[in-house]
């Protein structure tokens, strides 16, 4: 082999690897982050754990990335680490998927039907529709669809020139003698785990290994061992994602290194013992592209049912390396926010909403909080605590969300996520905001309690409906927050016009008590700073509604919106405006 040989077997290798992962990053894209969703909630009986890691990993078309997210999982707390153990085995044989597909390249056959399964013949139809589908549609999906087939020919093609650059080392004599020392069982194994730990990918490195078999020259004896080596190699991605995480999450990489090594010790040691009594003949034959799919999965599928009912070993196992100790790890919400879900970012996207609907169900126990200490409810220390440390949580909450969504919008995300995060970001700092009124009206009430002070009879009655209308306007936007229902988010904004005028009726009636003397000039600030606290409450309202609406729509301009709102809808705002109005219709001056 000359340098220019050299120079294609690199460049098919670039475009192996290359092709590899953008097919995968197209079939993560069109599952739409479901598949993990479904493998976070569904992991309890271990036949359906190993059933459902093969079938990610067989779309998803990595072991790694779905041993790296079941890191994720048990580092969050979603998933125990008894869920794992299968999930892991599982994963191993859903990626022997890729093995089989590109065994297809071996297929030799006059027959015409089985000459249309050899990827020559059809990848040219799928480059083009690939082509077609990204450069002349708009449709999210079919972009996703396109990566999947151009990233499946730049494979194949990849697979090809890899083939034809190593042919001519069938008649070299050293490359023939280095294949010959990886038929030492453990050279063998060295091999395939440091390819594979190099590239991180088994199934890249099961694929060079059948580009290399076009040869001739790589022999079962030396085959067999190095795809033993590629399954402990694998594990590396796992062990590092490990790193800097909880116990049970590092427990969890240690389980699919303890699998792949425990099992392939069982399988090299029971092989090569009969082996010894009775040679199996085919070690002497030339490997091809689908012996070594065979020889791939079947491991995998036995390790897996051998090791599958001593789950629970493994998991001692794991526990014995990683010991528990005097301090016991706290599980919160922001570990739903791990890095490790950023490598699928569809998922990456629903961790982060989840975590949001909980801030906001934190944001309305605040504001209601707030809203009974001077609205009938009794004023303790204790509830004044409550709602401080709320609004503490809440700004914890709006900077792990922020910086955790930064970094996912440098993610390639489809139109439906990338709104969803706009959504997020958006109302993320109008919760926080709500929450700082929040502890703003639970001073004032704390101050009203120090200096005995209280709202006459009337006001205590105009400040009872105002907050009817404020815990209703939260309530309604938190719910359409949570449901995406945009017939409630559209009703938000007529209740916060509403507001806005019985805000303007205290402020006057106010003024009218002050002349009269039935109110002192101290109290009268407080309420004055309240109903100011409960008006910036229904704007920042009215924002996360305003949000919900026009996001979908690659829109986000709230005052032309809410312009247009009164201007084109006029009737039905004005209609909505006068329901709310009456219903929160202040009592009867005396």
């Amino acid at each position: 082999m000359d340098i220019f040989g050299v120079l294609d077997m690199i460049c098919g290798l670039a475009l192996f690897l290359y092709g590899m992962h953008i097919m995968g990053e197209g079939l993560t894209r069109t599952s739409g982050g479901k598949l993990e969703s479904i493998l976070e909630k569904l992991t309890n009986n271990k036949i359906k754990a190993v059933l459902l890691g093969a079938l990610v990993t067989a779309v998803i078309q990595s072991s790694s990335a779905t041993t790296v997210m079941v890191v994720g999982f048990v580092n969050s707390g979603i998933m125990k680490l008894t869920q794992a153990a299968g999930i892991i085995m599982g994963a191993n044989i859903g990626t022997t998927i890729t093995s089989w597909i590109l065994s297809l390249t071996g297929i030799e056959s006059g027959s015409i039907f089985m000459k249309l399964l050899k990827p020559s013949s059809f990848t040219p139809i799928m480059a083009i529709i690939g082509v077609a589908f990204i450069m002349f549609t708009k449709s999210e999906k079919k972009h996703s669809v396109g990566s999947i087939l151009v990233g499946f020919t730049v494979l194949m093609c990849g697979m090809s020139m890899m083939s034809d650059a190593v042919k001519p080392l069938a008649d070299v004599p050293e490359f023939t003698n280095i294949l010959l020392m990886f038929t030492n069982p453990i050279m063998g194994m060295l091999a395939g785990m440091l390819l594979t730990a190099i590239i991180q990918s088994s199934s890249a490195s099961v694929g060079i290994l059948q580009a290399l078999c076009v040869t001739g020259a790589v022999k079962y004896s030396a085959a067999l061992p190095i795809i033993m080596g590629q399954n402990i190699g694998t594990c590396v991605t796992a062990l590092l994602s490990g790193i800097g995480a909880s116990k049970n999450a590092r427990r969890a990489s240690l389980i699919h290194l303890y699998f792949n090594l425990i099992g392939t010790i069982l399988f090299m040691v029971v092989f090569y013992a009969v082996n010894a009594v009775f040679p199996f003949a085919f070690l002497d034959d030339s490997a091809n592209a689908a012996g070594i799919a065979v020889i791939h999965t079947a491991f995998n599928v036995m390790a897996t049912l051998v090791l599958l009912p001593f789950s629970q070993m493994l998991e001692k196992l794991a526990m014995l390396t990683i010991r528990d100790d005097e301090e016991t790890e706290k599980v919160d919400d922001f570990q739903l926010l791990d890095e490790r879900f950023l490598q699928t970012p569809a998922f990456a996207v629903e961790q982060c909403r989840v975590v949001t609907e909980r801030m906001a169900q934190l944001t309305l126990e605040a504001i209601y909080s707030a809203i009974d200490l001077i609205d009938g409810g009794e004023y303790t220390e204790e509830k004044a605590e409550r709602i401080k440390a709320l609004e503490t949580k809440i700004d914890h909450y709006e900077d792990n969300l922020g910086t955790y969504m930064v970094k996912l919008s440098h993610a390639k995300l489809d139109r439906r996520d990338g709104q969803m995060v706009s959504i997020l970001l958006h109302s993320i700092s109008d919760m926080e905001r709500i929450s700082d009124h929040a502890a703003a009206i639970m001073h004032l009430a704390r101050e009203m309690n120090e200096k005995k002070l209280s709202f006459s009879e009337m006001a205590a009655k105009e400040m009872h409906v105002f907050s009817e209308a404020v815990r209703d306007i939260v309530r309604r936007t938190i719910s359409c927050f949570e449901t995406g229902d945009q017939e409630l988010a559209a009703s938000v904004e007529p209740l916060e016009s509403a507001i806005d005028s019985i805000n303007a009726k205290i402020k006057n009636r106010h003024v009218e008590r002050l002349q009269n003397g039935q109110c002192t000039v101290e109290m009268g600030f407080i309420l004055q700073d309240i109903c100011a606290s409960f008006e910036r409450v229904s704007d920042h309202c009215s924002n996360i509604a305003v949000c919900q609406i026009q996001v979908p729509m690659d829109e986000f301009d709230a005052h032309e919106y809410l312009q247009s709102m009164r201007r084109d809808n006029a009737e039905a705002f004005e209609e909505a405006r006068r329901e709310y109005k009456y219903k929160y219709r202040l009592p009867e001056m005396a």
